[in-house]
C-alpha cells in the first residue's frame, strides 16, 4: 500500500476550484516534488494531506487512514514544515524544542541540532530575537528530529544561507535513504531537479503531468506553462 493515495480529490473556496479531481500515489522511500504556478493548489493539497484542511469530495488515505477523520493518528508518524511559519515568539529556542518534545512524547536531542545548524549561543534567546534564518532552522529541526516516516515540507530553504541550505538538503536525502518519504512543495525548479525522484506538476487544481526524468525539469515546466 502507498503511504499517500488520493482519488478524485476536490476542494473549492466559494466558486474557485482549488483542487479539481486530484489523483496521486506516493510510496515509501522517495522524495516527491509538487511544483506549479501560484494558485495551482499546492498548499491546499499539502494542508489536506496533513489533516489541517477538510476536503469536499473524493478519497484520501495517508498511512491507510483518512486525514480528515484520523488526523491525530497520522500526525504521530509525520513531520510538517509549513511555509513561512515561525516558532512561538515568546519561547526561547530551547523551550520550543522542549514544547515539541512534550507534544510528541519523544526526546529531542537538542545539542545535535544546535551543532548541525550552528545555533550555539542562540537557544536561550526568545525566538523573536533570532534572525529569519535561525527561526527556519528551528522549524526544520522540529519536523525531522523524531525521524518521521513521512515529512511534508513547503519551501524549506527560505531565508537559509547557502551552507545551511546544503546541510538541509543532505538531511532530506538522508531521510529518504533511511526509508522515509519526503513530500516537497516548491516554486524553486532547481531544488526539485536536485532532490526529487519524481515531480508532479499542478495547474488549475489538476495534476497535468508526472515527471520522472527531472534533470531537465525547467524545460518541461516551461512547456507546460
Amino acid at each position: 500500500m502507498s503511504l499517500i493515495e488520493a482519488d478524485s480529490l476536490e476542494k473549492s473556496y466559494d466558486d474557485v476550484d482549488a483542487l479539481d479531481g486530484i489523483n496521486l500515489e506516493v510510496d515509501k522511500g522517495e522524495i516527491v516534488g509538487v511544483i506549479g504556478p501560484n494558485g495551482a493548489g499546492k498548499s491546499t493539497l499539502m494542508k489536506i494531506l496533513t489533516g489541517q484542511l477538510e476536503y469536499d469530495s473524493g478519497n484520501v488515505q495517508v498511512f491507510g487512514r483518512d486525514p480528515q477523520k484520523e488526523k491525530i493518528q497520522i500526525k504521530k508518524r509525520m513531520g510538517i514544515l509549513p511555509e513561512r511559519e515561525d516558532p512561538p515568539s515568546f519561547l526561547t529556542g530551547r523551550e520550543y524544542f522542549e514544547f515539541v518534545s512534550d507534544i510528541r512524547k519523544t526526546d529531542f536531542d537538542t545539542e545535535t541540532w544546535v551543532e548541525k545548524f550552528n545555533l550555539e549561543g542562540k537557544m536561550d534567546k526568545p525566538t523573536l530575537e533570532l534572525s529569519k534564518g535561525e527561526r527556519q532552522k528551528l522549524m526544520i529541526a522540529q519536523a525531522f528530529y523524531h525521524e518521521p516516516e513521512l515529512v511534508f515540507i513547503d519551501e524549506p530553504l527560505v531565508n537559509l544561507d547557502p551552507i545551511v541550505q546544503e546541510e538541509a538538503k543532505k538531511l532530506f536525502r538522508d531521510r529518504r535513504d533511511d526509508g522515509g518519504t519526503v513530500f516537497l512543495c516548491t516554486h524553486v525548479i532547481s531544488l526539485a531537479e536536485e532532490l526529487c525522484d519524481r515531480v508532479l506538476f499542478l495547474k488549475d487544481g489538476k495534476v497535468i503531468d508526472e515527471i520522472t526524468e527531472v534533470e531537465n525539469l525547467k524545460d518541461k515546466f516551461l512547456e507546460e506553462e
